[in-house]
């Protein structure tokens, strides 16, 4: 086996079908300061620390000259944290109803860890957050062996590798080229990427694809087809070592 452990993300990977909640938080959170923004715009930044996020769609040209509009300047730190912070209470008050595990989450990580792989995990969300996902994600059958989030790395989240290594530390794997990163973002692959580990974008319910599970379903098989090449796509030019379809194909991998 060429792989002692696996690093999942959470929202979009093994939990949140779609990676809709922290989607929601930030449309709203703009929304209160005058700002709509696209569902693109929203997902662009995905995966990054959430503060991050805010400034990344802030300095986005349309986002930042629509600033400017409303409020006859330019957006400063201090807009970048009060916006932060509402979609961080945001996030808070829905969270804990988008911690469902993706299908075939819970059978796949029991097949890797009866296979003998540990399982970590890393985050864009914070400690608090969570602390609030894991619970409601234990209670639906999913619990990797650790997670971090960027509290635990002086708040330098992806696409810094930070979190990966205290993972690898967590685990007591040793060897980079033996662990895989699997995510649904940018952000991910990028992370995986400069920890030195086989990134694995992952395409069914996830932040790249955005859509709900219904949506997905009522493709047609075209559709589904271009939908899914313009994803992997996204995946491959940040550097994706592979693009599986479901959490099931990481087993093939191995």
């Amino acid at each position: 086996m060429k792989f002692d452990g696996i690093i999942f993300d959470w929202a979009g990977t093994t939990v949140d079908y779609g990676c809709f909640a922290p989607v929601q938080a930030f449309v709203e959170a703009f929304e209160e300061n005058g700002i709509t923004p696209t569902l693109e715009e929203v997902r662009k930044p995905m995966g990054m620390l959430k503060i991050d996020h805010v400034r990344t769609m802030l300095s986005m040209e349309r986002i930042s000259a629509l600033w400017r509009e409303v409020h006859q300047r330019d957006w400063n730190e201090e807009d970048v944290v009060r916006v932060y912070k509402r979609s961080e209470a945001k996030i808070l008050e829905i969270v804990e109803n988008f911690a469902e595990p993706k299908p075939y989450v819970t059978e796949t990580v029991a097949k890797l860890r009866e296979m003998g792989l540990k399982i970590g995990s890393t985050t864009g969300y914070t400690d608090e957050m969570m602390t609030v996902v894991t619970e409601r994600a234990k209670e639906q059958g999913y619990e990797p062996d650790c997670w971090f989030s960027p509290d635990a790395v002086g708040g330098k989240g992806r696409p810094y590798p930070y979190m990966i290594f205290r993972n690898m530390e967590a685990l007591g794997l040793k060897e980079v080229s033996r662990v895989m990163k699997v995510g649904d973002t940018v952000a991910d692959i990028l992370e995986g990427k400069n920890a030195g580990l086989v990134s694995v974008g992952i395409l069914e319910g996830s932040s790249v694809l955005g859509l709900t599970e219904q949506e997905y379903k009522d493709l047609s098989p075209e559709e589904r087809k271009e939908r899914e090449e313009k994803a992997e796509e996204v995946y491959r030019q940040a550097g994706a070592d592979y693009v599986i379809r479901d959490i099931r194909k990481v087993l093939e991998l191995l």
